[in-house]
């Protein structure tokens, strides 16, 4: 009853009472987010500024992207308080997604800073916000400042590593992780993402001294030529680590070092098992085949390790080298065709989509395929083909028996045009072309016709006429 009580005393003017009504209901919701609106917008017409900023603030920090909070947030601290009113409007900014703008509220907002804790927070923003617009330069510069002050936070020197990997500057970047390690930031976060540093800066006893990662260490000793020691200490962590996907990993990675390339195939399968999209799982079967010089098993698997990191055309050229060395596997001709396909190369992909016939003469998806791209060029006699190929396969489907009777109505074979046309009607009663069909069939009846070889194969006999 409180809040329709509550909105009759403030419809009626009476904000006082509405206000305690308010409260009353808040107490019993404390996240309903309309009662804290009114309640901010009550108390701002009763002259209690810091009654309403409170509840606006609550209403954010149930909906951070609640833009009248910050609205009326703004009207508040405008004349009292510079630096709140610019972090609102910043972050009004930042929710509308105009972060150009936001930059520059953050940095007014900074020039009205009164503690270093503002400025920390204030600094972090803008550089977080640097890096939103891709200024990673700009972005590193703000979180080098931000270091100066001892208000900062791991997570600080976590992003500016972060920054300096991107910018191709691991040394830069691990020099701020030991900087953070050097202040007392030992989370495992940070120390992890050290040792992984070290081990790509190729430094691995370094590496392997900062982890506590015992997988990890193995790889570290795999890395120091430690093939022996790395594999006993992961025999013995075989237990623990068993349904572990990097447990296998590293099995494989041993076996590849000492050239048991069966089993690490093996291990890779395993790992596969825990990580079935991994493009690491291809590269390591690639890097196996190569191995024991089964050129075509090697291209497919690049092929797929390229697919998965987004590298079509390189998948592509693999998959190309593969069929050179292979051209009746089918698996291999219809993932080319659909790649060509997707890249927009129609003409090179109908060539291997004629090829899957010949593989696989049962392939409805080839054979649709084929038909089509022969229509579009005027190939009415291979589009009829494969559509009898499609007929035979499934007589009851009326896309095909259509097609097939105006695809010899193209070649003029009346009688075949004809008996197709019946077959539609028969199973096409209730569709909506029923009675157009129906009433051409009728005129067609009725046409004189001699079937026609089709545009293309005229243009072949013109060519040929001499001969």
């Amino acid at each position: 009853m409180s809040i329709q009580l509550a909105e009759q005393f403030e419809e009626n003017e009476q904000y006082a009472e509405a206000y305690e009504e308010y409260k009353k209901s808040h107490e019993k919701s404390p996240k309903d987010l309309s009662i804290l609106e009114r309640l901010g917008h009550v108390a701002m017409v009763l002259d209690k500024p810091d009654e309403a900023a409170a509840y606006y603030t609550k209403v954010l920090e149930l909906d951070a992207t609640n833009t009248t909070a910050y609205e009326q947030l703004m009207d508040i601290y405008v004349s009292k308080d510079k630096y709140k009113y610019y972090i609102y409007r910043g972050n009004l900014h930042s929710v509308e997604h105009q972060l150009e703008h936001a930059l520059n509220d953050y940095k007014k907002a900074l020039n009205h800073a009164e503690d270093d804790r503002q400025i920390v927070m204030t600094r972090f923003t803008i550089a977080t916000l640097y890096e939103q617009t891709n200024n990673p330069m700009k972005a590193i510069d703000e979180y080098l400042k931000v270091l100066e002050y001892d208000e900062t936070h791991e997570e600080v020197f976590l992003k500016l590593a972060n920054l300096y990997v991107k910018e191709d500057a691991p040394a830069s970047a691990i020099d701020i992780l030991e900087r953070a390690i050097n202040k007392g930031f030992t989370s495992s976060k940070v120390k992890e993402t050290l040792a992984q540093l070290y081990l790509k800066n190729d430094q691995p006893q370094k590496a392997k001294e900062m982890s506590d990662d015992e997988l990890f260490k193995v790889k570290c000793m795999f890395e120091q030529n430690q093939t022996k020691e790395g594999f006993v200490e992961l025999e013995r962590l075989k237990d623990k680590y068993k349904n572990n996907a990097q447990y296998h990993s590293l099995r494989a990675q041993y076996y590849f070092m000492t050239e048991d390339y069966d089993k690490a195939l093996e291990c890779v399968n395993e790992y596969a098992k825990y990580e079935k999209n991994s493009p690491l799982v291809y590269q390591m079967r690639a890097m196996i085949y190569e191995n024991k010089y089964d050129d075509f098993n090697a291209h497919i698997n690049w092929g797929k390790y390229n697919i998965l990191r987004g590298n079509k055309d390189i998948a592509i050229n693999e998959f190309l080298n593969a069929d050179r060395i292979n051209d009746k596997d089918a698996n291999l001709t219809e993932t080319l065709a659909m790649l060509l396909e997707e890249s927009g190369d129609k003409v090179h992909a109908m060539e291997f989509y004629e090829k899957l016939i010949k593989l696989e003469p049962i392939n409805k998806n080839a054979l649709s395929k084929v038909a089509d791209f022969r229509e579009s060029i005027g190939d009415y006699r291979t589009q009829a083909e494969c559509l009898e190929k499609l007929y035979e396969l499934d007589s009851r489907n009326t896309i095909v028996i259509k097609k097939l009777a105006e695809t010899y109505e193209r070649l003029r074979n009346k009688p075949a045009a004809i008996e197709f046309y019946n077959k539609y009607i028969e199973r096409a009663r209730g569709l909506d072309d029923y009675e157009k069909v129906k009433a051409k069939l009728a005129k067609l009846e009725n046409t004189n016709m001699e079937e026609d070889a089709g545009w293309l194969d005229k243009i072949m006999k013109f060519f040929n006429k001499d001969k």
